[in-house]
C-alpha cells in the first residue's frame, strides 16, 4: 500500500517558503481560535480581515494554478460550513453562524496542506509519515467507538473515507498534511469552545465525537473539488478573456 507514496530516493529539495507557510497557519490557527473563543462578533469580523490579508499574501508566491485550487477550496468549503453548520446544526459555532474568518481560515489550511504535501521534508519521509497517520488516527478512531464516554462511530466512517482518499486517491501527499494542520484546528476549536460537534450526526443519525476522528476526511474532498476544478476554470477564464480580446 505504501507504493501510493514517494520512494525515499526521490529526494526533493527543502523549500523554506513551505514551512513558513506551516508554521505561519499553525500559529494562526491557534491565536485565532483562543481569541475567538471569547471574542464579539466585531472581533470576529476584524478576525477575517487578517485572514484576507494573511491568505492573499501568501498567494502571491504561489503560481496561478495553485491560487485557482485554493480559491475554489474556499468557495467550496464556504457553501460547506453554511450547509454543515447553520442549516443541518452538524456542528455548531458559538454565535450559531459561520464566523467570518473561516473563509479565508479554509483557504490557509488548504495551502498548507499543499505546502506540506510537497516539502523536502513530507516527501522525503512520505512512507513513515503515512504509517504514523494510519496508526494515530486509526487508533483515535478506534478508541472513539469502543472507550470513548461520548461514541463516535461516524468519526470511524470518515476514517474508512480517509484511508480510501490516501491509498486511492490522486493527492496523498497533501491528505497526509491535511491530517496535522484539521486535528491541531479541531481539538484546539472544540477544546477552547469556538465550536462544538452534534452529539449525532444530522446526515447519517450515527453518534459522533467532539471533534470526529477521520475529520481530515472532508478536506480530502475540498482538496479533490479544488484540483478536478482548476484546470477547467483556468480554460474557462482564459476563454472569456480571447472572446472579450484581452491578451
Amino acid at each position: 500500500m505504501l507504493r501510493h507514496f514517494p520512494a525515499p530516493q526521490n529526494l526533493r529539495p527543502h523549500n523554506k517558503r513551505d514551512y513558513y507557510i506551516a508554521g505561519f497557519t499553525f500559529f494562526c490557527v491557534a491565536a485565532c481560535l483562543f481569541t475567538d473563543s471569547d471574542a464579539s462578533l466585531e472581533k470576529q469580523h476584524l478576525l477575517g480581515v487578517f485572514g484576507w490579508l494573511f491568505l492573499i499574501g501568501w498567494l502571491r508566491g504561489e503560481n496561478k494554478e495553485i491560487r485557482v485550487q485554493v480559491l475554489i477550496a474556499v468557495m467550496f468549503a464556504t457553501i460547506g460550513e453554511h450547509f454543515a453548520s447553520p442549516f443541518m446544526e452538524g456542528y455548531i459555532y458559538r454565535f450559531h453562524n459561520v464566523p467570518a474568518y473561516v473563509s479565508p481560515g479554509h483557504g490557509m489550511v488548504y495551502l498548507t496542506a499543499v505546502a506540506l504535501g510537497r516539502s523536502g521534508f513530507f516527501q522525503r519521509y512520505a512512507r513513515q509519515i503515512a504509517f504514523f497517520v494510519v496508526i494515530a488516527c486509526g487508533l483515535w478512531s478506534l478508541y472513539g467507538i469502543t472507550l470513548a464516554e461520548r461514541r463516535d462511530a461516524f468519526g470511524a466512517v470518515l476514517f474508512c473515507v480517509f484511508l480510501l482518499y490516501l491509498f486511492k486517491g490522486k493527492s496523498p501527499m497533501v491528505y497526509l498534511a491535511a491530517f496535522f494542520i484539521t486535528t491541531w484546528l479541531e481539538i484546539i476549536g472544540t477544546a477552547v469552545g469556538t465550536w462544538h460537534w452534534s452529539v449525532i450526526d444530522p446526515v447519517s443519525g450515527l453518534t459522533q465525537g467532539n471533534p470526529p476522528s477521520g475529520v481530515a476526511a472532508w478536506y480530502c474532498l475540498v482538496d479533490a473539488i479544488a484540483m478536478g476544478g482548476a484546470l477547467p476554470v483556468m480554460r474557462g477564464f482564459k476563454r472569456v478573456l480571447n472572446f472579450a480580446g484581452i491578451k
